[in-house]
């Protein structure tokens, strides 16, 4: 399907219609990561939509920093990490002082994370994280390369997969099963207030609340339910002398904002 705007095509994609990879797209590549590299590039190019509007993604042109995909009709950036079989913990990312400060000025792009079964040439799992997801707390830094490296000193870094709440990994494709298309932008749209926050201390904050959340596996919950998480939240914040009171401050965005719903007399619902 095809819209125009501006007077440039813009493609439509319905749904994703296959999980397979065009193996014949790499057959020219000796190096198995410039192999990895056309061919999840070729594939989502081919199948995944614009999670945030839901028009067809265009790749940039080679060497370009950070970002692999773009928008062209919401304008949104994506990165892509490909990793073989499982999703893992984290995710390998490039330079740690970047990364920090790209996150310090909001000039991150959002990520696509495919994993792939290279036996079988088949995408397993495909999902987005909105930028906003991204804070310090999720970047781990990595040790320095030896001094034997060629970038001897150069220090890396790692995305801390499990750091990000449920809702911030939007999954197209889940363990074989292509989800659809509605569900995938109304999970991208059910977040968007966490862009209006431009201190990562403070999304961090409220991250760190729908992970406790996460935790508790539920539906319905009580406030004494999470302030149980009081202690561990100290941990990562300790400079902060009133928890008890900034878990109900963030209880109470989050309530503003959709993500969850007030019962009454300490009772909550995820929406």
């Amino acid at each position: 399907m095809f819209y125009m705007r501006r007077g440039i095509i813009i493609s439509m994609k319905m749904s994703i219609t296959q999980r397979i990879l065009n193996k014949g797209l790499a057959a020219r590549y000796k190096s198995p990561s410039q192999k990895i590299r056309v061919l999840t590039e070729s594939w989502v190019g081919r199948e995944i939509y614009c999670p945030s509007c839901g028009a067809g993604v265009n790749r940039y042109e080679h060497n370009r920093p950070v970002a692999d995909f773009y928008c062209p009709v919401c304008e949104e950036e994506y990165e892509l990490k490909s990793k073989g079989d499982g999703i893992g913990r984290k995710v390998v990312d490039g330079a740690y002082k970047a990364m920090i400060e790209r996150l310090k000025g909001n000039h991150n792009p959002n990520l696509f994370l495919l994993a792939y079964d290279l036996q079988n040439y088949e995408v397993l799992n495909f999902f987005a994280v909105p930028k906003y997801f991204f804070v310090p707390e999720i970047i781990e830094k990595r040790k320095p390369l030896s001094q034997f490296a060629r970038r001897a000193g150069w220090i890396g870094c790692n995305i801390i997969l499990h750091n990000i709440p449920q809702a911030g990994k939007i999954f197209y494709i889940q363990n074989k099963v292509v989800l659809p298309k509605t569900a995938i932008l109304k999970s991208w749209q059910k977040t968007l207030f966490l862009k209006k926050e431009p201190k990562t201390t403070e999304r961090g904050w409220t991250l760190d609340i729908m992970n406790c959340l996460d935790n508790l596996c539920k539906k319905e919950f009580l406030l004494e339910e999470v302030y149980d998480f009081e202690k561990e939240l100290k941990t990562r914040h300790p400079r902060n002398l009133h928890i008890k009171d900034k878990i109900r401050q963030q209880l109470q965005i989050l309530r503003d904002n959709g993500y969850l719903e007030f019962l009454g007399r300490g009772n909550y619902r995820l929406v």
